[in-house]
């Protein structure tokens, strides 16, 4: 009996060898049909490895760290099973670790992505809406559910997403990009996920990896796309593999803490030196996110196969990369190309925050620009930060100048020939970063009109940032981030406002909320908006004309950025006019005749279907 259960502690201390197996289950029939399988637990890289059912093993990498065992296997011509890892030790097998090859979904290469004729809303994950309050805390993580702490954990997570999924089609939204929701295990912070702990895992306070699923289920029902907030630059202090590197370079290290210059100008400066042009890349985003090198195979490889493991399990219709070019450039220009040469049309939007159009267009895949040093980085999208500046002053610009007014707009679009994909930009007027949009301009009702009119009929994709669409308004220089991330009114119970009813909105709410609403559910099936050709004619007297057309459809958009009312002769539009007599505003319903002179009241936009 005494050998028997001798035995028995003997097995239990092998098997749990295997602390960690990731990817914890792969796919067959992938187009790269080899997945390299990260084996964690104490000293197991002292052992032999083999697999059952024929499986090849093309490769075993062992690192200076023996936690760490790295096991390819080659999955070509592979139907989906389960077969088992064995370790052994002198020759006698130690333990065994059963391993999933799933069935894909049916055309899930050829997977549809997120495009300009989407529309998409961003949410603060932990401040939408609470709809499960029974997670707000979890006993596997540090951080509990603090209300009061502006900073705190507030308790937002999927399942109230997926409660609101409604209130979000009914805006006109076509897509979701929710800030990150993979664990987030910091002890203070820790709501805006960008510190992630294991990427593997929903943080347990969202909910589940299946609620996750669950997600992209419900909006794919109601014909809305799922996009993940992706972060390739950086992990949290406190993700396990942080605390017990596979390799000493897995992440950038220096003698003392090194924080990044967030120069990125040094990335493809002529003249930059080489230490400014390192320090931008490998130094830390800030203390609590360790820098990950890209320029190393085995970090590499393990976000990537990260990466498409979410598309697969998740259902994914597209990623947003957070910081995107403070990564290693060449690692993250493989990243992006292993991404979309499994899925040919997936959409990724990088977050480039630069402020001049040619800095910002080196980074859209097969840029001219990049290509002046041989550099493509493979990147589908990128975020127009140079029309977001212009959107944070120009409404406050009543008289124009040379450089004033509506002219910064129309220079905006001047500079669309250093773009490869045009249409392939995201264009917002604030995000979770940014300063609120309703902040900048006092609740100006006018001046949100004007700005989301703008979004939704210009070129690329909207962007709209929760809570916009109700007059939400935060100071971020003035109270922190918190004040810009705040919590969504009648997502938790017992709020007093509830704004996701329309019984539960204050006018003034519903004023934004049917303005937002009517505009973004015109543009879902405009064509001519999605992809047709833009014209537009330089401002006079702040008042800004464009035109957007196509084959069958014309679209004229006014917007008077003076606050007095402008008339003006119609003669001077006569290239886009052409033989139209009229046009119906789609925001009154009313019809303005082109024959002769248009008016238009001050600070105020006209949105006219040509006829």
């Amino acid at each position: 009996m005494k050998k028997i259960i001798f035995f028995l502690l003997i097995s239990i201390s092998c098997f749990s060898q295997v602390d960690k197996m990731e990817p914890p289950f792969w796919f067959a029939g992938m187009t790269n049909p080899k997945v390299q399988i990260m084996f964690y637990g104490k000293n197991i890289a002292q052992n032999e490895v083999t697999v059952s059912n024929s499986i090849v093993i093309s490769g075993i990498q062992k690192t200076e760290n023996p936690n760490y065992l790295f096991v390819t296997i080659d999955t070509k011509n592979v139907a989906a099973q389960e077969f088992v890892f064995s370790f052994s030790k002198n020759k006698k097998v130690a333990f065994t670790k059963n391993y999933s090859l799933k069935q894909r979904r049916v055309n899930s290469r050829f997977r549809e992505s997120y495009d300009s004729s989407d529309m998409i809303y961003l949410i603060m994950s932990d401040r939408f809406a609470n709809g499960n309050p029974n997670n707000d805390s979890d006993a596997s993580v540090t951080e509990k559910e603090n209300r009061s702490l502006p900073g705190g954990r507030h308790g937002g997570d999927i399942e109230g997403m997926i409660k609101n999924l409604d209130y979000i089609h009914e805006l006109g939204a076509t897509a979701v990009w929710a800030t990150p929701l993979c664990e987030d295990n910091d002890e203070r912070y820790s709501y805006h996920g960008y510190g992630q702990s294991d990427v593997y895992k929903i943080d347990p306070r969202y909910g589940t990896n299946e609620d996750y699923l669950k997600m992209s289920q419900e909006l794919h029902k109601k014909n809305m796309k799922n996009i993940m907030d992706y972060v390739t630059n950086h992990w949290g202090w406190q993700h396990w593999m942080i605390k017990d590197l596979p390799t000493y370079d897995w992440i950038h290290q220096f003698p003392a803490f090194t924080q990044s210059n967030y120069r990125m100008t040094t990335q493809f400066d002529t003249n930059a030196s080489k230490i400014d042009t390192e320090n931008c890349m490998d130094g830390w985003f800030v203390k609590s996110m360790p820098d990950l090198n890209q320029s190393n195979p085995l970090l590499l490889n393990y976000i990537t196969q990260n990466a498409i493991w979410w598309i697969e399990y998740a259902d994914l219709d597209g990623f947003r990369v957070d910081t995107y070019s403070y990564n290693d450039k060449e690692g993250i220009a493989k990243w992006t190309k292993a991404i979309t040469d499994e899925y040919p049309h997936f959409n990724i939007v990088g977050e480039v925050w630069m402020h001049d159009q040619a800095q910002m267009a080196y980074w859209q895949k097969d840029s001219k620009i990049g290509a002046i040093e041989s550099y493509n980085s493979n990147l589908p999208s990128v975020m127009d930060f140079t029309l977001h500046d212009a959107l944070s002053s120009v409404f406050n610009e009543d008289k124009a100048a040379w450089d004033k007014g509506m002219i910064k707009i129309y220079d905006n679009f001047t500079n669309d020939f250093l773009y490869p994909n045009i249409n392939n930009m995201l264009v917002f007027a604030e995000n979770h970063d940014t300063m609120r949009f309703n902040e900048i301009y006092k609740s100006d009702f006018q001046k949100y009109q004007m700005a989301m009119t703008l979004i939704a009929t210009i070129r690329g994709i909207p962007q709209l940032y929760y809570g916009s669409e109700i007059g939400m308004t935060g100071n971020k220089d003035k109270s922190g981030d918190a004040d810009i991330r705040k919590d969504f009114p009648g997502g938790w119970n017992g709020d007093a406002n509830n704004a996701f009813t329309k019984v539960g909105r204050t006018a003034e709410q519903q004023n934004y909320f049917d303005f937002t609403s009517k505009l973004f559910t015109w543009r879902k099936n405009k064509d001519v908006i999605h992809s047709g050709k833009m014209m537009h004619y330089i401002p006079e007297n702040n008042v800004y004309v464009y035109f957007r057309y196509n084959e069958s459809e014309t679209v004229m958009v006014v917007i008077n950025n003076s606050t007095e009312k402008q008339t003006f002769k119609t003669n001077r539009f006569k290239e886009r006019i052409q033989n139209f007599t009229s046009g119906k505003n789609i925001l009154s319903n009313n019809s303005i005749d082109l024959k002769n002179e248009i008016s238009i009241e001050g600070k105020s936009v006209l949105v006219l279907e040509l006829k």
